[in-house]
């Protein structure tokens, strides 16, 4: 006759969900963080401030406008003769073409504008302008 142990040996548990858990965090983590170090391929302007400045930006080409109303498609430095051809070839590229636009908060009105005429001649219908976050504040009150 055989007799059993009275001591139960157990053996220790792997607990596989908590770390799937984990590695999804660190995964989120390192995705969320690597978002914001992407580089905007543009130059660098100082943009007016707005309350709501989010923009999806995955099919956009940033177009700036200057203090000094010179164009830029990207980093290029582009001539308002030949925007609109510009323009063109990359709605060819990309019928769905959406665009950042992004003047400088002391930029000319009239660059701006003919930016957004040439735009609309092309056919672009997606146009974001670009901002800087700014901090909302209540609005004062009177009595």
């Amino acid at each position: 006759m055989k007799l059993r142990s009275l001591r139960v040996e157990k053996q220790p548990k792997l607990m596989i969900i908590p770390m799937i858990d984990i590695i999804f965090f660190l995964l989120v983590f390192f995705m969320m963080s690597m978002l914001s170090m992407v580089v905007q391929k543009s130059i660098d302007l100082s943009l007016p401030q707005a309350t709501a400045a989010k923009v999806n930006m995955e099919t956009t080409i940033p177009i700036s406008v200057t203090r000094d109303g010179a164009i830029f498609v990207e980093q290029e430095p582009v001539a308002p003769e030949t925007l609109m051809r510009r323009l063109q070839i990359e709605k060819e590229r990309n019928p769905k073409l959406a665009v950042v636009l992004r003047a400088d908060a002391d930029s000319q009105h009239k660059s701006f504008v003919f930016v957004l005429d040439q735009l609309k001649k092309v056919g672009v219908e997606r146009i974001a302008i670009a901002t800087d976050g700014k901090a909302v504040s209540e609005p004062a009150q009177t009595r």
